[in-house]
């Protein structure tokens, strides 16, 4: 099974993609899949669709919480995945309903595989949206130093990042204050910074200076 995924369209025509690698890195590389991980994926299969109302006979629950699938990958491919995945390099522009990435099995016993991990990959459009957004932004920035005189050499420090305390999670403000970061060099979303060097080689990839809360100073 073959996979591609693009971006159909949006507020801008271009879209900056990023954020691939971290989740690579986080959920796919290496041996994922071991006995403990599918014997407690059938149990939850097992609850999840134990309601008497459906009735599922045993056959079907085994179906449906396809060990026999994850328990071929441990054997054969000793829990490592056996996909090809390709994509762009991040931090490219490219057009929209190009594509960005592509999946495909290695091995045609996993052809389920393919479809199987789309709700995990997906996951890449939070961090391509802010991507895209702060690129956006920097080029509005950029337009107006330009016709101010101003000089181009100090954009990437006109737009901080405080959007911590707005996120979902912990994670969630890692990979979008990352996203952020393709363009500017001054946010204070620190969770961003340890997943910049754990997972794309940076030493150091912004700076900042000390600033406190208007909250605490009105207090």
């Amino acid at each position: 099974i073959y996979s591609y995924f693009d971006c159909t369209g949006g507020r801008y025509d271009e879209v900056c993609f990023f954020g691939l690698q971290y989740y690579l890195k986080k959920y796919l590389v290496g041996q994922v899949v071991t006995v403990d991980k599918i014997n407690a994926a059938e149990r939850f299969f097992r609850d999840h669709f134990a309601h008497e109302q459906f009735a599922f006979d045993e056959k079907t629950l085994k179906l449906m919480s396809n060990r026999d699938g994850w328990e071929y990958i441990l054997k054969q491919h000793e829990g490592r995945l056996p996909i090809l995945i390709k994509a762009v390099p991040e931090g490219t522009v490219v057009s929209i309903k190009e594509v960005l990435l592509t999946v495909e099995n290695t091995d045609p016993n996993c052809f389920w595989l393919t479809s199987y991990l789309e709700s995990l990959l997906m996951q890449m459009w939070f961090p391509t949206t802010v991507c895209t957004q702060s690129r956006a932004q920097k080029n509005i920035i950029l337009k107006y130093l330009r016709e101010t005189g101003t000089g181009e050499s100090s954009h990437k420090f006109k737009l901080h990042d405080f959007g911590f305390q707005e996120m979902a999670g912990v994670e969630c403000s890692a990979i979008g204050g990352l996203g952020h970061l393709v363009s500017f060099s001054i946010p204070d979303m620190l969770s961003a910074l340890p997943l910049s060097r754990d997972h794309y080689s940076a030493d150091c990839a912004s700076n900042s200076i000390p600033v406190s809360m208007g909250a605490i100073v009105k207090s």
